[in-house]
């Protein structure tokens, strides 16, 4: 038994270099795929207008009109002549439906489908969407969406009272759409291909170029500019695109990213890229809190004394400030020396994005300061 237990073992570790060995990831490296994208063919928009039911109560209401026309004009296919003047409406709403077609999608497949309220419905919850065609910005019909929503919350009322939790006017519908009709895109035929990047840099396009040329073995790739290289397609690939486009696609390359700083004072996000840099600054941060509160107290005269039971507000103000530590930063300070100063600091995020402001207005940061 434990010889068959060290033999698999054995097998385990060599199939797993042997996998190692094929992906040939290097960290810090991402798949040219996934940063740069070749330019000509692109996405296409698509929109519908349409209609969702199934409501419970929360669709559009009667200062609404159209929902209640476009129901009408639905029925008067089915043989119902129905005045849109005498419909009620509380389970339906009016939509509009968008979506994006790749490229290269072919006819019969699924694309995903976004609903978005156009009326004054409440919620689009437990809705289903009714066979909406959508029109490519030419006009053309490309594909016919429908089926449930899911909306990624809920809501409640009873009376004047409600709660909600995410955006209720909103859906998605996974798969909803279908695609009846695809949109003609080729590849280039000139003998040279381009590569468009997601990021334009130009030490991120030589770093491109270099990568391609080194598994091509020729200097059939040179940069044109920060965002775009150009490839010269080798004789053998003249007559299959696709195939040099599958070759270079998993090539690993190394990209150098500008040091942002994104801030979102909304929701208190911070996130910090792993190149941020600081200058030699002192950081020191105090919390200003003022708390008012007010309590109704209840006057009331004695028995026959002719005064009136009145009610005094009792109104008290209670201001008080964090004690703030004095914290130093020297220069080339790195991003996990700048989150532990912060942590030290006992900052909250609302806190870090008041301190990045001030190092960015002080000249201290060495970074793209970027407000969400």
């Amino acid at each position: 038994m434990r010889t068959l237990a060290l033999t698999l073992v054995f097998w385990v570790v060599v199939m797993a270099a042997s996998v190692a060995a094929q992906v040939d990831v290097v960290p810090g490296t991402a798949r040219l795929k996934d940063v740069a994208s070749l330019q000509g063919p692109t996405q296409t928009p698509l929109v519908g207008y349409g209609l969702v039911v199934g409501l419970n109560k929360t669709g559009d209401r009667r200062q609404t009109i159209f929902p209640a026309q476009t129901l009408a004009n639905m029925l008067e296919r089915f043989g119902i002549a129905v005045s849109p003047d005498a419909i009620k409406i509380e389970n339906v709403a009016a939509v509009l439906v968008t979506a994006q077609l790749g490229p290269y999608t072919p006819a019969g497949a699924r694309i995903d489908v976004t609903v978005s309220s156009i009326g004054d419905a409440r919620s689009l919850q437990g809705g289903t969407l009714v066979p909406t065609p959508l029109r490519a910005p030419d006009g053309e019909p490309i594909a016919l969406a429908q089926g449930p929503l899911s909306i990624g919350g809920f809501g409640a009322a009873s009376g004047d009272n409600s709660v909600s939790v995410n955006h209720l006017t909103v859906g998605r519908v996974p798969g909803g759409g279908l695609v009846q009709t695809a949109r003609v895109s080729t590849l280039p035929s000139t003998g040279a291909l381009r590569l468009g990047l997601h990021e334009p840099d130009f030490v991120s396009a030589g770093r491109v170029a270099r990568a391609i040329n080194e598994e091509l073995g020729t200097d059939a790739a040179r940069v044109i500019d920060a965002g775009a290289v150009a490839i010269a397609v080798p004789e053998q690939y003249r007559t299959s695109l696709p195939e040099l486009i599958a070759r270079i696609e998993p090539l690993p390359v190394a990209m150098d990213v500008v040091a942002r700083v994104a801030i979102n004072e909304r929701t208190g996000t911070v996130v910090m890229g792993g190149d941020v840099r600081l200058g030699p600054a002192a950081v020191a941060h105090g919390n200003l809190s003022v708390r008012i509160a007010t309590q109704f107290e209840v006057s009331q005269p004695a028995p026959f004394s002719g005064g009136q039971t009145t009610v005094v507000p009792q109104t008290e103000i209670d201001v008080s400030e964090g004690q703030a530590q004095l914290v130093s930063l020297e220069a080339g300070t790195t991003l996990g020396d700048v989150v532990r100063a912060l942590n030290l600091l006992g900052a909250t995020p609302r806190d870090i994005i008041a301190v990045m402001q001030a190092l960015k207005a002080a000249g201290a940061l060495r970074a793209e300061l970027v407000i969400l």
